[in-house]
């Protein structure tokens, strides 16, 4: 029969904590990447400049001027402007992070040992008396049996279950791309049209 704490030290732990570990890993990888890649793809063109966003709009130049006495009212006097906005500074970046990983592993292995043995022992006799004169005759049927059976058997059940939770959400900006973000939208200038 096998020893159920042997067949525990048999298993692979390594394999079955450090596998989904490295899922993890390669997931927040793919995330990192991921990101670089919009930041590439959606906020620079193919010289590596930032794409804008171009706005039209009206700016007063000159207020509205109510008449007073003998003068007459001004009107207010609009400009059209146009202002360029970098992309990256309107969109949400992905900045995806694992918050947690809970990795549980349930091994239950039961073991059960029978054996059932049984006898069985049967004698029977038979005494048959004939009675022939002058020799007279006798007859005697004797009979045995004896019979053993032995049963042993063992059964192991073995039930094994994991369960992994991974949380991940919308991480804080880096320092570094702040920073781009904060140049770009330094770099945003209202020009008359």
């Amino acid at each position: 029969m096998a020893n159920p704490g042997t067949e525990l030290a048999s298993l692979d732990f390594g394999n079955l904590i450090g596998s989904p570990l490295v899922a993890v890993i390669t997931a927040q990888a793919i995330a990192a990447r991921s990101t670089a890649d919009f930041i590439k793809t959606v906020g620079f063109d193919e010289d590596n400049l930032p794409i804008y966003v171009d706005f039209k709009y009206n700016k007063e130049i000159s207020p509205y001027q109510p008449a007073i006495g003998s003068t007459l009212a001004v009107a207010a006097q609009y400009q059209e402007m146009k202002i360029e906005i970098p992309l990256l500074t309107m969109l949400p970046i992905p900045f995806i992070k694992i918050d947690l990983f809970t990795l549980d592993f349930n091994a239950k292995i039961t073991s059960m040992e029978s054996t059932n043995t049984s006898s069985d022992a049967s004698i029977s006799g038979n005494l048959e008396v004939k009675q022939r004169w002058p020799s007279g005759s006798a007859k005697l049927n004797v009979s045995a049996a004896f019979r053993k059976t032995t049963a042993s058997g063992s059964s192991v059940e073995r039930t094994y279950s994991m369960g992994i939770h991974v949380q991940a959400s919308q991480d804080e900006m880096p320092a570094g791309i702040e920073k781009l973000l904060n140049i770009l939208e330094g770099a945003m200038v209202s020009t008359p049209q």
